[in-house]
């Protein structure tokens, strides 16, 4: 299932298969490492869901809605 790294719950995580956004944006997130490919899980979430902490390549990351809502993550299934 493919959804928006915005839309996570606590301890969910997923592999990045696509980064939308305009120019700068996108940009911004390549440079700190959200590329396609990239395993990312999300540890914290503010109250009000602004902003997000995300662990990816090995270090955290926080990440603003606007942000997240850019990125799109294939989730991985918990084992049952």
């Amino acid at each position: 299932m493919i959804k928006k790294l915005s839309e996570f719950s606590i301890g969910e995580q997923g592999i990045i298969v696509k980064v939308e956004g305009d120019g700068k944006i996108r940009r911004r997130l390549f440079d700190m490492g959200v590329t396609p490919g990239a395993q990312v899980y999300l540890r914290k979430k503010a109250p009000l869901g602004d902003p997000i902490e995300v662990t990816i390549r090995g270090y955290e990351l926080s990440l603003r809605k606007i942000e997240a809502e850019s990125v799109s993550v294939k989730v991985e299934e918990a084992d049952k």
